[in-house]
């Protein structure tokens, strides 16, 4: 066992070093010039004899080198190498010879006209053999190694057959993944053929598709880009998932690190994937530009939003990350984490409560940050709707507490994170939010109009229902499908806008930059899904049958929920960004003083812990704020 480890060791050696190869290249190349010298003297002998000495081997060395420099040939890995190679080192090979012949004509003086002939032409062919049989044997030796003495999680195929797809074996795939590449998969009555070493698989339905993975034992089938996995959706993916076929797809170009792709750290398709909208694209370069040498402050940095913007921010050349957060465990997770990815970055965790104004001004204080990411907030709409003054202390007070101190301490950019729960609110949670968004753009608005001193741009994004947060749908029905079942839905026509935690935190990013001031920016997020029929296509996608083995049960909508969320509030409008994925509420206009004011008198009441009357005060300051399955729904007619 122990040789058997020793022998597998090899094959997850990088690469030889390339001086090593060029040194064994040179060598092959002398050994195959004696050989060929050899060869010539017999051939000719006894007529002519040839007058070998130092100075040819001393020749051949020379223009060798030089050919293999000037060609590279000693540069790519080994294993990887195509049938390109093979024309760069008879490229070298020829250059090596045509060096060599004028060599021996300057200086070696006249020459039998066939030893002229002869030799060039054998050396030629003995030294390219040479090199080509020391890469065919290396390739095949570690091939051998591979199959016979590593683990192997299975036999892999690579979806379709295009430009994407067929660069991924030679150029993308580092076999040191724990798969075998078996060839590429595809649909059509088409025989069978081959791409280079690899076979072409067609199938035209679903039972010629299990033949195909039972007869060659297929574990995983890899998918060259998210296009290819949303075109598939509705066929390959239910084949993979009755079949239990783990499915891959190939990380975009920045989530490659190093340029290397290798098996292990390839995402495997989720159903997030699958909710039909093209990913968000945005101007790095600017937000790079922009936050290169800051120190940020990220508060709430350890819940889902947070801890997220907080690894996007990282790739930044960031002059210092401040981690906020009153959660201690996660806390230590995402600074345990940060600490492993990003041990370039300077970034300190602080332990706090934004609703304590002494110990959120101590981090201003002491760290002085140029760009604020406002991400701390309650956000569960039941737990709220029970706990409406823990709400106003949190969302409200602390939000206030945080926008003030970027006034009085000069940050540049202040960036609050919202919901489109914010939008006529039908629950506490969702009105809380929008009372921090108003007093946000009343103080930027105060301070634009010079009624308020201070510099500081103020900026809000809103966000939809972010997909893999902490408790969110998907989690939930993770869980209960572990469990066997039920999965819980509130209602059979509810219906949610989805995105995903990195969307969401690259549409922070660039709203932080592409706002001038007093914003509420949102997004396009394409058509709502509703969650029943998500919950459908999450039983399908186990290989399971919805109603049969699976069984969803509808519970009834939660106090605050409703139907349908909006984006927008009916009596604001949006306008166009540079972004076209992106858009700008023109939102109605707020006094400051009466905002702050009224929010005084807000956090005093919800001191009190008074849950009617903190909420009453709410309903009146947003008339639009109407309560659904709420016990709060009596003061809907108090307000007018």
């Amino acid at each position: 066992m122990k040789i058997k480890r020793l022998i597998g060791s090899l094959a997850h050696v990088k690469y030889l070093n390339r001086w090593f190869v060029l040194g064994i290249d040179l060598l092959l190349s002398i050994l195959a010039t004696a050989i060929s010298l050899a060869f010539v003297t017999d051939l000719l002998a006894p007529h002519y004899v040839i007058p070998i000495s130092l100075d040819l081997f001393f020749i051949a060395t020379i223009c060798s080198l030089i050919g293999f420099i000037f060609c590279q040939t000693y540069v790519g890995v080994i294993r990887h190498s195509a049938f390109v190679e093979s024309g760069w080192i008879a490229l070298a090979v020829f250059m090596k010879e045509g060096l060599m012949y004028l060599f021996i004509l300057t200086f070696v003086g006249q020459l039998n006209s066939k030893f002229l002939f002869y030799n060039p032409v054998i050396d030629m062919c003995f030294t390219f053999a040479a090199l080509m049989l020391i890469r065919v044997s290396l390739i095949i030796g570690y091939n051998y190694i591979k199959e016979n003495f590593t683990s192997c999680n299975g036999n892999l195929l690579i979806w379709e057959i295009g430009s994407h797809s067929t660069c991924l074996p030679n150029h993308l795939i580092d076999k040191q993944g724990n798969y075998r590449m078996m060839g590429y998969l595809t649909y059509g009555k088409k025989r069978a053929g081959r791409i280079g070493e690899y076979k072409i698989y067609r199938v035209s339905d679903k039972q010629e598709f299990n033949e195909l993975i039972d007869t060659y034992d297929i574990k995983a089938i890899l998918f060259p880009d998210h296009d290819s996995v949303k075109e598939e959706s509705e066929r390959l993916l239910h084949m993979c998932e009755a079949k239990k076929v783990r499915m891959l797809v190939v990380p975009s170009v920045d989530e490659i690190k190093d340029g290397k792709l290798n098996f292990r750290n390839l995402p495997e398709v989720r159903i997030e994937d699958l909710l039909g909208r093209e990913e968000i694209k945005i101007n790095m370069e600017e937000i790079a530009q922009a936050l290169y040498n800051q120190t940020v402050l990220v508060t709430g940095a350890a819940g889902s939003i947070g801890s997220e913007i907080c690894r996007q921010l990282c790739s930044f050349g960031l002059k210092h990350l401040i981690l906020f957060d009153c959660a201690e465990t996660p806390m230590h997770h995402i600074r345990l984490e940060l600490e492993e990815k990003f041990p370039e970055v300077e970034f300190t965790s602080v332990v706090g409560d934004v609703r304590m104004l002494a110990r959120i001004e101590s981090v201003f204080t002491r760290f002085l940050p140029q760009v604020v990411f406002h991400a701390a907030a309650y956000k569960h709409v039941p737990l709220m709707e029970e706990n409406p003054c823990e709400s106003i202390h949190t969302n409200v007070l602390g939000t206030r507490n945080v926008a003030d101190l970027s006034l009085k301490y000069g940050v540049g950019k202040f960036v609050m994170i919202s919901t489109d729960k914010a939008v006529n609110p039908t629950n506490v949670m969702g009105a809380s939010k929008r009372l921090a968004e108003m007093y946000v753009q009343s103080l930027g608005s105060a301070i634009r109009k010079r009624e308020h001193a201070g510099r500081t741009v103020f900026i809000t994004t809103r966000f939809g229902n972010v997909l893999g947060s902490n408790g969110s749908v998907i989690s939930r029905f993770r869980e209960q499908l572990a469990k066997g079942g039920p999965l819980t839905v509130t209602h059979p026509d509810i219906i949610r806008y989805f995105m995903t935690i990195p969307e969401a935190c690259r549409l922070v990013l660039e709203a932080a930059f592409m706002g001038k001031g007093n914003e509420i920016f949102v997004f396009d997020m394409g058509t709502p899904v509703k969650i029943a029929d998500l919950a459908k296509r999450m039983i399908q996608l186990a290989g399971l049958e919805p109603g049969k083995d699976i069984e969803i049960k509808y519970t009834g909508l939660r106090s605050g929920e409703k139907l349908f969320e909006e984006l927008l509030a009916t009596k604001e409008n949006t306008l166009p960004t540079t972004n076209k994925k992106i858009y700008r509420a023109a939102v109605r206009k707020y006094i400051y003083k009466e905002i702050a004011d009224a929010i005084d008198e807000l956090v005093e009441v919800a001191a009190s812990v008074d849950k009617m009357e903190t909420v009453r005060l709410m309903k009146k300051l947003i008339p639009e704020f109407r309560s659904q399955q709420s016990e709060y729904q009596i003061l809907d007619k108090e307000v007018v």
